[in-house]
């Protein structure tokens, strides 16, 4: 991960980001669910393609929760927990946000199923704070599958890598005695994420968390560095001026992935699930 270590001029004007980063609204949980329509998604809108390599957007295991759903026609219920980036600062609106996109990517997807994605993103919070909220704002609403973004904010604050490993197989554990298939989200390949000299190390905790508890990664970090190293796309195309959070673009792109991750892992045979090459 060279990458991470590179310093990044675009960094310079980041300082005017941080004054709309302070004015953020106080952090509250936000309910979204599906919308019968919506506008073009922001993915499709700002000249660039949204793509990224099947190996950093496949999920490796069967939802084995959200497949039942689907095949019986039973209503599906997806929550999203996470920080800042879940509750969708960066986005010109709520419905910009990744769980909005990915509820009416979902629906497109799957137009006669009745699928509800609730956003339970509060800013700023850290993986213990989103672990208080588990009983009621993730597990009280009887989700089939929890997509849990996670380790940007313990980044950021630059907090111990081996506590944060513990609350991880915690957490994980809780989601998956709930009945819920689980997803965990790794961090976003953004400037300040970048400046951080325990991203590396965090990025690889989390993808050891999901192979030892065999839950499926959405490779949130290796899709938008694949953005900017490969595809060349700069980062304001799909970074904020934060520097840190997701662009509409960003959002939208990511919502779109991730509902092609879910709809094959919730409805490709079960024996077709070939284990991921280690990372």
């Amino acid at each position: 991960m060279s990458t991470i270590k590179q310093t990044f001029s675009w960094l310079g004007y980041a300082a005017a980001g941080l004054l709309a980063l302070a004015m953020l609204a106080p952090a509250h949980a936000q309910v979204l669910a599906v919308q019968p329509a919506a506008p073009v998604a922001p993915a499709q809108t700002s000249g660039f393609a949204c793509s990224a390599p099947a190996e950093v957007t496949r999920l490796n295991y069967p939802l084995r929760h959200a497949a039942r759903r689907l095949a019986s026609g039973e209503p599906l219920t997806i929550v999203a927990i996470g920080s800042s980036s879940t509750a969708g600062a960066g986005a010109s609106s709520p419905a910009a946000s990744y769980p909005s996109r990915l509820a009416v990517e979902l629906k497109q997807r799957f137009p006669t199923q009745d699928i509800t994605v609730l956003n339970r993103g509060v800013n700023g919070e850290t993986t213990e704070q989103m672990m208080a909220r588990f009983a009621t704002g993730v597990i009280a609403a009887h989700p089939d599958l929890v997509l849990w973004q996670v380790g940007t904010n313990s980044v950021l604050r630059d907090r111990a890598l081996k506590s944060h490993a513990v609350l991880l197989h915690e957490g994980i554990t809780q989601l998956k005695e709930a009945g819920a298939d689980v997803v965990l989200i790794d961090m976003q390949f953004a400037p300040r994420v970048l400046a951080k000299p325990e991203t590396e190390g965090m990025e690889d905790q989390i993808a050891v968390a999901a192979k030892d508890e065999s839950v499926d990664l959405f490779r949130r970090f290796a899709v938008m560095r694949n953005w900017h190293d490969v595809q060349h796309i700069p980062f304001d195309a799909f970074v904020a001026p934060d520097a840190l959070h997701m662009n509409d673009w960003g959002y939208g792109c990511v919502a779109k992935l991730l509902a092609a991750g879910i709809a094959d892992a919730a409805t490709r045979p079960v024996a077709s699930a070939a284990a991921r090459p280690a990372r």
